[in-house]
């Protein structure tokens, strides 16, 4: 269905990233087949589909990488694969027998998709870490804050899923389109920090104009009172966002503020503004101040919760978020007029599909019998 159908891709399970690129290239249509470990296959496979949604959208076949079948297996499938996606520290794929000059000897047209933290060489490359130290060397995690506090980490979003998954969704594409075109494969080198410093490049081109301060004194960072959450009178927050001078006039005529004369860019007054806001929003509830700005141009939305969100009537008539397997989860992203994303399927557990997808990408019953019976698969 997807504008992605045709696309094959070998994901070798990992947490984080990597499944959330592979995810992303499921939705849009591609074949993905997800390399889970085989000792973490059940001698009965569930019912129900496994809970992490990441995973959704493609099959699973359990393969042992320490059995020099379950390698051969790997190789088999890249044979037939436009690409691969792995996310082990660098080094240990090599190890395996799976790194990319194994896989492309075997496809030479193949995009081998490396997910890592701080990138394949370079001091810190053999180092664990996660989404916030990888954040924190980019200079995203100290840009997030209010003035005088400490930074506030934004979950795993700047790391793990917008720097990272993303960006090697991307990559990948840009290299299986690249390879249609010259008959040639190549490495995907994917690093957390650098695609979480790539998001912040425009406070970078600030930063360099003069014109983006310490963490929290800025336009976007809640340093400007129009820009910022305020506490309702229930204990529910909302959101404003009157940057342009006709929203920002909309907006304090509708919260009920005196604004006369006031310069909305004179940083000298923000402070003050800032508390006759607060109090402003602080005497109405969230539901309120809904009824009184929805369907405006304030530049206005409240702040949800996640079981929230999925409710609101916009995301509602949107079909933003859908129930898969039970649990709901946010839909496909972006939309396509001819050809549209969808999920093909829940959470697979492991080596729920190990026989079904062997056979379907080439491997004739007798091959999968004995890698079945030699431990190789499961």
């Amino acid at each position: 269905m997807g504008p992605l159908k045709g696309i094959r891709v070998v994901e070798v399970a990992g947490i984080g990233p990597g499944p959330f690129a592979a995810m992303m290239l499921a939705d849009l249509g591609a074949d993905v087949v997800r390399i889970d470990r085989a000792d973490r296959v059940r001698d009965e496979i569930p019912d129900t589909p496994h809970p992490d949604v990441l995973n959704r959208g493609r099959r699973s076949v359990g393969v042992d990488l320490k059995h020099p079948g379950g390698v051969d297996t790997v190789l088999k499938l890249v044979g037939g694969a436009d690409g691969l996606i792995e996310g082990f520290r660098p080094g240990v794929a090599e190890r395996l027998g799976i790194g990319p000059g194994a896989c492309l000897a075997r496809n030479p047209k193949l995009v081998y998709g490396r997910m890592t933290g701080w990138g394949q060489d370079g001091p810190y490359a053999a180092m664990a870490g996660h989404d916030i130290n990888y954040i924190a060397l980019s200079g995203v995690l100290g840009s997030i804050g209010r003035q005088g506090e400490a930074p506030v980490p934004p979950v795993n979003l700047a790391g793990d899923f917008g720097g990272g998954g993303m960006l090697l969704a991307l990559g990948m594409l840009a290299g299986m389109l690249e390879a249609r075109a010259s008959g040639q494969g190549q490495v995907v080198d994917a690093s957390m920090v650098e695609g979480s410093a790539l998001l912040i490049t425009m406070m970078y081109g600030l930063h360099a104009l003069g014109a983006w301060g310490p963490r929290g004194t800025n336009l976007l960072d809640t340093g400007a009172w129009f820009y910022d959450v305020y506490e309702c009178a229930d204990g529910e927050y909302i959101s404003l966002g009157s940057l342009e001078p006709q929203f920002f006039v909309e907006m304090v005529e509708k919260v009920g503020i005196d604004a006369e004369g006031i310069d909305q860019n004179d940083r000298a007054v923000w402070p003050e503004m800032r508390t006759k806001l607060a109090a402003a929003v602080k005497a109405k509830t969230r539901a309120e101040w809904c009824e009184i700005l929805d369907g405006s141009d304030v530049c206005f939305a409240p702040v949800l919760s996640l079981a929230e969100a999925a409710q609101h009537p916009h995301n509602v008539a949107r079909g933003t978020f859908v129930e898969v397997g039970g649990a709901v989860q946010p839909g496909p992203a972006p939309r396509f007029s001819r050809t549209p994303a969808q999920i093909a399927r829940p959470a697979p557990n492991p080596g729920q599909h190990t026989a079904e997808t062997l056979a379907d990408w080439g491997f004739d019953a007798v091959a999968v019998a004995a890698l079945q019976e030699s431990g190789a698969v499961k």
